[in-house]
């Protein structure tokens, strides 16, 4: 499905349901007398993924999953996101995680985890440096 720096979203880790991807772009504007405001392109501004999806822990990832993700946003690093094809969406860092758990089993473990993480792109400096992967038959 895709990777972010080491961890595999696959079936037994965190397998997503749904993907986000916002991208935008800076045009500030200046007021003109008897004219429009100008707008001046200034370049790329915030970019975000959005991953959802919905855990088993009989059939996929569980609590030592999300842990696995709280321990990479816990280091503060940004990591390469890979698509299962070998496009490289860029270098990102884990901004947000949201859990909710339901369906509980008797010792209070969840059947169910829904989470959310949320994705931020930074440096594109980086992302030059480490080069494409398509570039290399991926």
């Amino acid at each position: 499905m895709m990777a972010l720096g080491l961890f595999v979203f696959e079936l037994k880790t965190a397998p997503f349901q749904q993907m986000g991807h916002k991208k935008a772009w800076r045009h500030p504007t200046g007021s003109r007398v008897g004219a429009r405001p100008e707008s001046q392109f200034l370049g790329p501004d915030d970019e975000t993924v959005s991953l959802t999806g919905v855990l088993y822990p009989e059939l996929t990832g569980g609590e030592l999953t999300l842990l696995q993700l709280d321990e990479m946003a816990d280091q503060g690093t940004a990591w390469p996101l890979v698509r299962e094809d070998g496009y490289l969406f860029g270098l990102f860092v884990i901004e947000s995680k949201e859990v909710t758990r339901s369906l509980f089993f008797q010792d209070g473990a969840a059947r169910e985890l829904e989470f959310t993480l949320n994705l931020k792109r930074v440096d594109d400096d980086l992302v030059d440096a480490l080069g494409s992967l398509g570039s290399i038959g991926l």
